[in-house]
This record gives C-alpha cells, structure tokens and sequence, in this order.
C-alpha cells in the first residue's frame, strides 16, 4: 500500500532564496552542557549544532533496529520504506533524506513536531547513521495503508456522498490544527492524504511547509506545491499569502472526490491559470492591480471568462458545489477558513457523514 506519498516531478520542492529568510534559525550557541548531553546520547554533533530544537527530548534510533520491507515512495529529496520497527514489532513508513540543505530538514522536522491531532501525520522519532562526513537521516512515521489518489486509481472506484464527508470532515479538522499552530502545509493534494485501514485520513508530507506567522513581511517563494492544486494567486506570482492558497488546494481535493479525477489538469502554469479562469471566471481588473502583476498584460485574457462551476460539474451535489465555489473562491480572502468551511451546510444536509470505522475496506495497491 502506499504509506508515505513522495512529491512526484509535477511538484516543486525548494524554496526560493528569498523564502530562506523564513527558515526558523537554530541557535548555533547551545548550552555545552545540552550539547554534551545529546552527543552522549547519540546524536552526531552537527546535528547538535544545526537541530537541536528538532532533537530535544529525543533519543536516536538506530537503523539496525528496524528491518526493511519494500520501497514505497521516492522524489527528488527523499526515499521512503516500509519497514518492521523490531523493538516495538510494528510496521512503519521511514523517510530518508537527502542531505541537500540541512537547514530545510530541521525546519520540516521543526513543524512536524508542533503538530499533534488524530487527522496529521505523526512524527515518532529518528534514524541517524553513522558516515564520513553526515551519515543518513530517517524520520519514523507511523504506517498508513492508503493514500487518496491510489484508491481514486482502483478500476472502477468511486466514493459515495457519505464517504466524501466523511474524508473531508477529517480534512478540515487536520488542516484547522496545521493552521492554528501558524503553519502553511502548501502541498495538500490527494497523494498527500492518507487514509488507514480504521478509515482515519491523515494530512502527510510536509517538506514544503512553512511558518506563516513567524516572519509575515518576508515574501515567500510562489513556485510552490504541485501544479493542479495551486492557487491563482500563486501562479501569478504573489509572494505575500496565507492559509487561503491550503483551502483552494482543499477546494480542488474535493471537486476530485466527486469527479473521480483532478478537475484542473494545467500542462504548465500559464495552461493551468487559464483552466482556472475558464472554471472559476476571470479576475477582476482590481485583482490584477492589487497583485502588481508584471505578467498582467499578457496572463489576462482579452474577453473575460464567466464561472462555469455549476455548468461543469451539473451531477455533483447542490451543497457540495456550494462549496466548492466558496473555496475556489478566485479572491483569496473569499475562501474563509477551515473552521468556517466546517460549518458549511455541506455537513449538515442527508446524507451525513459516515462514521470513519464504516468505511468501505479497500485491497492493497502498493507494498
């Protein structure tokens, strides 16, 4: 099954130079006796010297303690297995990652650690290596049997309204969590959802995440997150946004559960700007100002486009298209918040959500 989904290639994984300033900095001046104390207990020391925030209270596991299935998951950064944790004889997903910026790891590391609800992915501790120069890194996570997109891909698949709430109650719960700990997730997608064989849908992969109240003048990178899930905003290059471009990635995580496909399959991101705009409507000339766009003359369409929600996806249900339109919302601030969109009548219509354990019970696709 697939446990811990990997960005594939249509997903962006780095920053840009000016999203470093928003890196949360590890105080390089620790407390010898702290530094002493976690070099004793294992750690490398630079990992004491770069992470000690993401290491405290931990103590290292070792990779020998563990023994490893099958390779469930890659991307450009990471190498994910399932694996047989033999000192507490479980099955769980590791992560291995690439040493590529040391700073960037903590920092996922960092954000996984401030989270903690039954609806995110939980960080259960570390695998270091020994090597010549940094050895390895593996983060344990508990194992997850199933990822939304791989169920959407079973032959013949298809979600009732029942099961639709049921994920996106859960959805919206977990991401209310991400956002009222001051964290962008910026990734979500349904690879990124993962699901367990209890019906529990658990929010994963968070290499792309960052602090949104940390620093709220530093401009973030816009080439972020994976293409058919990015706000418009994003595509036209907005560096200053907030939880509003998680809830358009969620508008379209919904939109594909009913339609048993991604809605908005851009080739490029002039491609999937433009099938934004023929779904959603055109902007604004406001909108365009408002953003300062420098590509505004030629990302404007000459005869603006009407929304065409309700027209394209006719068989969906009235309250589901309802809001979808709220968080396919073209004006960011339109899309209103988790909570918000947990309260929407959506919810509160027949049928209701089924119960997590009454979900359908679904065979292996992957390890």
């Amino acid at each position: 099954m697939s446990i811990y989904y990997v960005k594939s290639n249509d997903s962006i994984a780095i920053g840009s130079t000016h999203e470093k300033q928003n890196v949360p900095r590890i105080s390089r001046s620790i407390p010898n006796a702290m530094a002493g104390e976690q070099i004793a207990a294992g750690w490398p020391a630079w990992l004491v010297a770069t992470g000690t925030e993401a290491i405290h209270g931990w103590l290292p596991r070792k990779l020998e303690s563990f023994h490893m299935l099958d390779k469930i998951g890659y991307g450009a950064y990471s190498t994910v297995y399932k694996a047989r944790d033999l000192e507490h004889n479980k099955i769980v997903a590791l992560k291995r990652l690439k040493f590529d910026n040391i700073e960037l790891m903590m920092k996922e590391i960092n954000i996984l650690r401030r989270l903690d609800h039954e609806n995110v992915i939980k960080l259960e501790g570390l695998i270091i290596t020994s090597g010549i120069i940094f050895g390895l890194l593996y983060l344990i996570f508990e194992y997850m049997e199933h990822d939304l997109k791989g169920l959407l891909s079973i032959p013949g698949a298809f979600f009732s309204e029942s099961q639709i709430k049921c994920y996106m109650k859960q959805l919206l719960n977990g991401i209310n969590h991400v956002h009222s700990r001051g964290i962008l997730h910026r990734d979500i997608t349904t690879s990124n959802l993962l699901l367990d064989n209890r019906g529990i849908l658990k929010i994963a992969d968070f290499g792309l995440s960052t602090l949104s109240k940390s620093k709220p003048n530093v401009p973030l990178t816009s080439c972020i997150g994976t293409l058919w899930y990015r706000a418009p905003e994003l595509l036209i290059g907005s560096c200053f946004y907030g939880i509003e471009v998680d809830l358009w990635s969620i508008g379209c995580v919904l939109g594909e559960l009913f339609n048993g496909k991604g809605i908005l399959q851009g080739n490029n991101e002039i491609d999937q700007l433009h099938k934004i705009f023929k779904l959603c409507g055109s902007p604004s000339d406001e909108y365009w100002r408002k953003y300062n766009s420098s590509n505004a003359a030629f990302l404007k369409q000459k005869v603006p486009y009407n929304a065409k929600i309700e027209e394209t996806f006719h068989d969906f249900p009235v309250a589901a298209l309802e809001l979808m339109q709220i968080l396919l919302s073209i004006e960011p601030q339109s899309r209103g918040t988790a909570a918000i969109a947990m309260d929407h009548s959506f919810f509160i219509v027949e049928p209701f959500a089924t119960d997590s354990f009454s979900l359908p019970k679904y065979p292996p696709t992957k390890g």
